[in-house]
This record gives structure tokens, sequence and C-alpha cells, in this order.
């Protein structure tokens, strides 16, 4: 599963950190985000806001990579071999990073 993994804004609701998470909609990475793979996942790094996020497994990062390439998070969650009954896990992990600017709305 993803550690805290960690969005510019767009439309839609919003927290004072980033959009609120909507698995049911698309969803990218800000363009001023960089993925690092590691042997344990990946890093982000995010440059405008200097935060940095670790993705705990190989899973969460197909999940975040494929992120625009489909219509909504969920999409991409069966795209990388997650079925419905398994996605809880890592939609909390994208919601963490929608909140915390490395995901944006497409």
């Amino acid at each position: 599963m993803a550690s805290r993994p960690e969005s510019d804004s767009g439309p839609g609701p919003e927290l004072d950190s980033g959009p609120v998470f909507d698995p049911e909609l698309g969803w990218r990475l800000h363009h001023q985000v960089a993925v690092r793979p590691e042997p344990f996942g990946a890093l982000l790094y995010h440059f405008g806001t200097r935060k940095l996020s670790f993705l705990k497994n190989r899973t969460i990062v197909d999940v975040v990579n494929a992120l625009s390439d489909h219509p909504d998070a969920r999409s991409a969650c069966r795209a990388a071999g997650i079925d419905d009954a398994q996605q809880a896990p890592y939609l909390h992990a994208l919601g963490v990073l929608a909140q915390s600017k490395m995901l944006v709305l497409q």
C-alpha cells in the first residue's frame, strides 16, 4: 500500500491544502511533480511546494502514473490490477496526495 502519499487546484470543492479527493473524477500529477523510482516504490517531489512524498510499493506507483490515462481514479486502480474490493487503501493514498497538491484534477 502507499505511505502517506501526498495538487494545482482545479475546479471542484477545495480544502485549504488542495481539492477534495473524489475517486469518480479524473486526476493527474501536478506538472511540477517529479517521480523518482526507488526499489521500495517511488519518491514524489513537488518543485512548487518543496514537499516530498514516499510511495511504498510499485502498485501505487503504477496507479499514480496511470491516472492521466483514465477517466477517474477507480479506473486507474482497476488498470493496475486492484479490484474494487481492494481499492480503499489506494484511494486513501491518492486522497492524501491530492490534499498535499501532488495530484490535480484533469
